[in-house]
C-alpha cells in the first residue's frame, strides 16, 4: 500500500482548476497506478475532508524533440475531487 505522499503528487493550479474550486471540486496530480478508492482515502486522510466523488483523467506522454534528439514525456494522471457540501481544502484558499 502506498502512502499518502506517494499517491498525491501535487495540486493542479491553473485557471480552470481554480474556477471549479468554487463548486467544491479540486484537481490533483496523482500516481498513475493509483485507483479511485486509493485516491479518495488519501485525500480524506491528508486534508481531513469527506470526498463524495472522484473522476480521473490519464494524460499520455507526448513526444518531444530537441533538434535531432527525440524523447517522450511521462504518462500523468489527474484526479478531479468533489467534496461534501461545506468542506474545503485550505491549500487553494487565496489562489
Amino acid at each position: 500500500m502506498n502512502t499518502i505522499h506517494h499517491i498525491i503528487k501535487s495540486p493542479v493550479i491553473t485557471e480552470k482548476a481554480t474556477a471549479i474550486g468554487a463548486e467544491g471540486k479540486y484537481a490533483f496530480w496523482v500516481d498513475p497506478k493509483a485507483n479511485k478508492n486509493e485516491i479518495k482515502t488519501a485525500i480524506e486522510k491528508a486534508f481531513n475532508v469527506k470526498v463524495t466523488n472522484v473522476n480521473t483523467h490519464r494524460l499520455p506522454g507526448k513526444l518531444k524533440r530537441m533538434g535531432k534528439n527525440a524523447g517522450k514525456r511521462p504518462l500523468r494522471k489527474k484526479a478531479y475531487i468533489t467534496l461534501k457540501e461545506g468542506d474545503s481544502i485550505t491549500i487553494f484558499e487565496g489562489v
